[in-house]
């Protein structure tokens, strides 16, 4: 019998489950503080931004202790890397949480010595987490894992992320350091609920969908073993690889835009075309791998 992700014993890893509840936790008690206290930071209720992040790493703690969980061996070198992510999560959360409660920005402020010092140790624990995260990706990719198409998600979700994390390279690096807004001051116009500018580029779009490649592309490889049983395992296995290079390329594109001051729903006529020829090439190139699947008997059609 193959052994899948929803047949192996889960071995959770424990400090990531922590983490989990914790920024679950304070995700609840910053939703009571967006609801209950009225000030407004950078065009933002003040407690928007603590959870955002509280919620983004409850995902992020809970997806990698279920990745963990799959894998075929144990691996020591996985497991420290996801409590050295746990280390930076608390880093993380705690620095956010305390300057919005002191009234101000937690990210790229450097207006006083506590400000600036408190930034440093986010900057440092983000490089730690991207390492770790890196370390955690070499280790999935080293396992042979028995269900194949779980296997490849994870790995194109792992290194998508990865991908997710560059892009917010431009916000930390070049002349764009210091904002995510491009072409318009941070703090203007947005989107409900994402805040993301509706007057210019925003670099943090590109960024948030490159991470959710940890959630979305698993999802698609449990999707394809729920119901694209007649399709064989190998045709499975590449529909994921087409998946994972088209949101890759979708990650950059988003980048590219916001680098032009342009905001996410208002796309000019280059931004269109490069949108359409990505749908055209993922689409082609799907249905050559349907067409070969149909014409291979050998494939092996069971998850």
């Amino acid at each position: 019998m193959t052994i899948t992700a929803a047949t192996a014993r889960p071995r959770w890893h424990r400090p990531l489950i922590v983490l989990t509840g914790v920024a679950a936790g304070l995700a609840v008690v910053t939703a009571v503080g967006i609801l209950f206290d009225s000030r407004v930071l950078t065009g933002m209720p003040i407690w928007a931004k603590p959870f955002k992040f509280a919620v983004s790493f409850a995902v992020y703690g809970f997806t990698l202790a279920w990745m963990l969980s799959v894998l075929p061996r144990r691996s020591r070198v996985a497991e420290w890397a996801g409590a050295v992510i746990v280390g930076v999560g608390v880093v993380e959360l705690g620095i956010i949480v305390l300057q919005a409660a002191r009234g101000t920005t937690s990210h790229y402020n450097e207006t006083t010595p506590l400000n600036a010092g408190l930034w440093s140790a986010m900057s440092m624990s983000i490089m730690v987490l991207f390492l770790a995260h890196l370390v955690i990706g070499v280790a999935v990719l080293r396992q042979r894992g028995p269900d194949r198409v779980v296997a490849a998600g994870i790995r194109l979700g792992l290194f998508g992320s990865l991908l997710g994390m560059v892009a917010a390279g431009p916000m930390v690096f070049g002349p764009h350091y210091g904002a995510h807004a491009v072409g318009v001051p941070d703090g203007g116009p947005g989107l409900p609920l994402t805040g993301w500018s509706t007057t210019g580029g925003d670099l943090r779009i590109g960024h948030f969908v490159g991470l959710h490649a940890l959630q979305a592309l698993p999802l698609l490889a449990f999707l394809l073993n729920r119901y694209a049983t007649r399709l064989g395992v190998r045709t499975r296995v590449r529909l994921l690889v087409i998946a994972g290079s088209a949101y890759g390329v979708l990650v950059g594109l988003l980048t590219w835009q916001a680098l032009r001051a342009q905001p996410l729903l208002q796309p000019d006529g280059r931004t269109l075309v490069a949108v359409a020829a990505l749908a055209v090439a993922t689409a082609t190139a799907a249905a050559l791998v349907l067409t070969r699947d149909k014409n291979d008997p050998r494939q092996e059609r069971l998850g």
